[in-house]
């Protein structure tokens, strides 16, 4: 019997590869088979890390560096990202079982123009401006300055590795700091090569380091060291708790982004071709698998069983399979951990009282012996109190309730602990924009979603985080503000300095 030898991956520290003594093995979450292997790191790595990119950042070569030039740099980056897509594509969805349309339309497709857009802003960032001030009680002269924070540390998730990976190295590197980048084990691959072609297109050594560990250990040892200075986390609630914990010790800046269990509202004008698909759309893609997905569909009372008829038979046309095949349009969840905890989900869901009106359980059958399946589930008939619609699922499951009017919608929709995103389907844009401005969410999409651009911000409200990335002002959660006050008078007397020293100098 022939056996199929796997790649080995190291780390990646000061300009170097690094290996350790353990490895993660990494698995096909549709096979279950072995697709690589990657040093499994430990604190003495997390350390190597942040001495490295702390050495970086002190010498200059990239925090001095004029913004002009590290804009170059960057735009080199992102036009390889561009030209390896292919390779990207095969090295994010082995391990993270993307479907290979979703990995172009978003997790990869979105990649190389996401990391343009922060090319862009480090050339166009006012890192200084002057500020006009009163000429009382002296005449000075003020600017602010935006200065890099020093070393800024990447947690970032399996579900878009590098996606999300870029939406906090790349704001960090425009503004000129360091960074340590920590992906989540299970799919380490696309962001590795991230960090190696930015290397290769002229990011000085020590700049941008990659380390791998468990979360409780090397994540941890990262969020508490004293000589970082920024943390910026995406994952669950409970987890960003724990890293806001760790930074306090050190106050050190922290931006998260978190659970969600974003409510779309269908208004009775909606045009249900469209919302029905868009809410099918905004819950099922990759699975189920994003912190922003409409999980939680609201619909007027009496339209409750002809839309639930609708989504059941639209989302009976899904095609649940390889996720290598084109054809597909779902594939399996990451990891077994994962489906088992979607499982359990599921049995809460039917002994609260919700009905299955579609899917419920595990696919059978050619295919599904092995991997991490779930079938697309739609429950009707659920309150605002059962678990499945109040905690975050991270699964192809959507949660269809009941509301009386548009207050009532309003009132559910902001019965959460999360406000990460929202939803409204309707064919009257004032209302849909008016009732927008009452959702607590730090994004409202009106007739779609899963619109993400990378220059509006991006984040939550209550327990979904703290902070924004992407948008306008997404380099000053990477920067200090410094004032810089220079005093024009140049005599002693004019001075107010007697509000101190009331005797005249000899």
């Amino acid at each position: 019997m022939t056996t199929v030898a796997v790649t080995h991956y190291q780390m990646f520290i000061d300009g170097q590869e690094v290996d350790a003594d353990r490895y993660y093995e990494l698995r096909s979450p549709a096979t279950e088979e072995l697709v690589a292997t990657i040093a499994r790191g430990g604190v003495e790595h997390a350390d190597r890390a942040v001495e490295a990119a702390r050495r970086a950042f002190e010498a200059g070569s990239w925090s001095r560096m004029p913004p002009a030039d590290r804009s170059a740099i960057m735009n080199r980056i992102a036009e390889r990202l561009g030209a390896e897509s292919d390779n990207l594509i095969e090295l994010e969805t082995q391990c993270n079982g993307a479907t290979l349309r979703q990995a172009i339309g978003f997790h990869v497709g979105y990649a190389g123009p996401h990391f343009t857009h922060f090319a862009e802003a480090a050339a166009n960032y006012e890192f200084q401006r002057a500020v006009p001030t009163a000429s009382f009680p002296t005449h000075s002269y003020n600017t602010i300055r935006r200065d890099p924070i020093g070393v800024c540390v990447a947690i970032v998730p399996w579900n878009f590795p590098l996606l999300l990976g870029i939406w906090k190295i790349g704001p960090a590197l425009a503004a000129g700091n360091s960074v340590v980048v920590k992906p989540d084990e299970k799919t380490p691959l696309s962001l590795l090569r991230l960090v190696q072609i930015a290397h290769e297109e002229g990011v000085p050594a020590g700049v941008l380091n990659l380390v791998t560990g468990d979360g409780p250990e090397v994540g941890a040892r990262l969020a508490s060291h004293p000589d970082v200075n920024k943390v910026a986390f995406t994952g669950s609630t409970a987890v960003g708790r724990e890293i806001m914990r760790l930074a306090s010790g050190t106050v050190k800046k922290v931006s998260l982004e978190l659970g969600g269990k974003g409510a779309a509202i269908v208004l009775p004008d909606a045009d249900l071709d469209m919302a029905i698909d868009g809410a099918l759309f905004g819950c099922m893609l990759y699975s189920g698998q994003i912190c922003e997905s409409g999980t939680r569909l609201l619909v007027p009372d009496e339209m409750h069983d002809e839309i639930v008829a609708r989504l059941v038979a639209r989302a009976s046309t899904i095609k649940l399979g390889d996720p290598t095949d084109f054809d597909t349009d779902m594939g399996p969840v990451v990891s077994k951990e994962q489906h088992e905890r979607i499982v359990g989900y599921l049995k809460l869901g039917q002994e609260a009282g919700a009905t299955v009106a579609l899917g419920g359980g595990v696919p059978t059958g050619d295919g599904f012996e092995k991997g991490f399946w779930i079938e697309p589930t739609i429950f009707a008939n659920v309150t605002n109190d059962m678990r499945i619609a109040r905690e975050e699922i991270f699964g192809p499951v959507l949660c269809v309730l009941r509301y009386s009017d548009t207050d009532e919608a309003v009132r559910i929709a902001n019965d959460s602990d999360y406000g990460l995103t929202a939803g409204i389907w309707s064919s009257d844009y004032e209302e849909a924009t008016e009732i927008a401005a009452r959702l607590e969410a730090g994004t409202v999409w009106i007739n779609n979603w899963h619109m993400i651009d990378p220059a509006l911000p991006f984040g939550g409200y209550k327990q979904s985080g703290v902070g924004r990335e992407l948008g306008p002002n997404a380099l000053d959660e990477y920067t200090e503000a410094k004032h810089i006050h220079l005093d024009l008078t140049r005599s002693v007397e004019r001075h107010i300095f007697d509000v101190l020293l009331s005797e005249p100098a000899d």
